[in-house]
């Protein structure tokens, strides 16, 4: 049990918070149905949490290296559990998407904790065992989402999918205090408790105020876009606010003494190129999920586990081909990997881009397994290349970098979805009729407009929207194979001695600061 001890309860965590990006999208029409919410409050229920994963990350895991990993940890899994439980009784859908963004926070302490405490926990073969069985079940926690959440969703009801979440975190802080130790970064090693609030104060917390300004004024601009135009005066404020908060952010990382991003970094072409790759892949992949869960259950009338089981042939590719890919692609080049993966998803996009009023979930399928294999070869090589593109003391905000860029990509690839959506839709639906029909509020139309007028318009919505998504999927592939070129960023070896590294970096072994 001392063994396996930190790893289950570290996994536990990691399970949870991964789990609740991908269990929400099979509830979601039953979630409209019951609070009564419209196609954005669906999209900020999917945003909330990615995004305040995404602001939070970098500036949390700076504080947990001061405060303590172990506290850090815990705080989060309790934070995460208080919301969900927020989440389940949530009467209103106000109320469900703050809930969802306290949950983010949660999940960043959570997120941002994990490597570095199995990089101090674990040595040698015992560390390459425990980062691949975590690598696994981050893996699994995709493919089980959809499935759990249609369970949950057709049978107790869609409050379930937090409810559950709160047995898990009381064995998970359970185990975590029992097992796991306390550990420091550089900055926080030796510092006595009296002197740790000064130091806590050294953390990047303008910067980490600037991001979330940003990520969240975009991502607002581009959901704003969707229901009043790209013109309209709230989505060219929203825009100019992101503007405005980037320039802050820039402002704020080239003075500080510990920044969240040096961004120095940004020079070398290898570490832009993944970083870009980062940004597309989750939103390419899996920003259009939502809308394919609405249009499954509320135009070809599928229960949510059916629904959630219609989405395996991408995650179970996904799994599959990330383990062949660690053990049969050892020593392919990342520009390969990521920059092929990257195509592939973009391929798969458009393929399933061909659905029509009388489609059914079978058009998808090919399309679905392109993208699964896609995201197979991508996520176990993409932070692997970040580390390799940027020198060792850099390893463990590139790493950061890469989870920050990734939960953003998704927020901005579900709001931009939705708005391609509506906006092809309104081309033979009245503008309220097309964001309800979005919003999973097809049973209301139905008296007014043709079965066939309604599975048309959702058809080529979604077209529209995976158009768009393959677009950026082979243009983020291109792009990829273009940056990364020979060096370091070349070296990918295997998923799990790439993160290895990235582990006893985080865990204080190889470097002395993190500014």
């Amino acid at each position: 049990m001392r063994t396996w001890g930190p790893l289950t309860a570290v996994c536990l965590g990691t399970f949870m918070l991964l789990l609740d990006v991908t269990i929400v999208v099979v509830a979601l029409p039953d979630m409209a149905r019951s609070l009564h919410a419209s196609l954005s409050d669906l999209q900020w229920v999917v945003d909330g949490y990615a995004l305040a994963l995404a602001a939070l990350l970098l500036g949390v895991g700076a504080a947990a290296d001061i405060l303590g990993r172990r506290r850090a940890h815990v705080v989060g899994v309790v934070l995460f559990a208080v919301a969900s439980l927020l989440c389940g009784l949530a009467g209103g859908p106000g109320a469900l998407v703050a809930a969802r963004a306290v949950q983010g926070v949660g999940a960043a302490a959570m997120l941002a904790t994990t490597l570095p405490l199995l990089g101090s926990v674990y040595q040698g073969r015992q560390r390459s065992a425990a980062l691949g069985v975590w690598g696994a079940v981050s893996g699994g926690a995709a493919a089980v989402g959809p499935v759990l959440g249609g369970v949950l969703t057709e049978g107790p009801g869609w409050r379930w999918i937090f409810f559950v979440n709160l047995p898990v975190s009381v064995a998970a802080v359970w185990l975590t205090l029992r097992m796991v130790p306390e550990s420091r970064g550089p900055r926080g090693v030796g510092v006595p408790p009296r002197e740790r609030s000064r130091a806590w104060g050294s953390v990047d917390w303008l910067g980490t105020v600037a991001f979330a300004g940003f990520a969240g004024g975009v991502t607002y601009a581009v959901v704003r876009a969707g229901e009043d135009g790209w013109g309209a005066s709230v989505t060219l404020g929203s825009f100019a606010v992101a503007a405005l908060a980037l320039v802050c952010f820039v402002l704020v990382e080239r003075r500080v003494a510990h920044p969240l991003l040096d961004l120095s970094l940004l020079r070398q072409p290898a570490f832009v190129g993944v970083m870009a790759g980062a940004l597309a892949f989750n939103g390419v992949a899996f920003g259009g999920m939502p809308y394919l869960s609405i249009w499954l259950q509320t135009l070809l009338g599928m229960s949510p586990v059916r629904g959630g089981l219609t989405l395996l042939p991408l995650t179970g590719a996904a799994v599959v081909v990330s383990v062949l890919a660690g053990k049969l692609l050892h020593g392919v080049p990342a520009r390969l990997t990521i920059g092929g993966g990257l195509l592939l998803i973009g391929t798969g996009c458009f393929c399933q881009a061909v659905l029509g009023a009388g489609s059914d979930w079978t058009t998808l399928v090919p399309g679905l397994v392109l993208v699964g294999i896609g995201t197979g070869l991508v996520a176990p090589g993409i932070a692997g290349a970040a580390l390799a593109a940027v020198p060792a003391e850099r390893a463990g905000m590139a790493g950061g970098a890469v989870n920050t860029v990734r939960q953003l990509g998704y927020a901005l690839g579900v709001a931009v979805s939705g708005t391609v959506l509506t906006s092809r839709m309104r081309d033979t639906l009245p503008h309220d009729a097309a964001h309800t029909l979005a919003g999973g509020g097809a049973g209301s139309l139905r008296g007014t407009f043709s079965e066939h007028a309604l599975r048309a318009a959702f058809a080529s919505g979604l077209d529209s929207a995976l158009l768009t998504a393959g677009f950026v999927g082979t243009a983020a592939g291109a792009l990829v194979l273009a940056l990364l070129r020979a060096g370091r960023a070349e070296r990918t070896g295997s998923a799990a001695s790439v993160t290895e590294s990235a582990a006893r970096t985080l865990s204080g072994e190889e470097t002395a600061s993190h500014g």
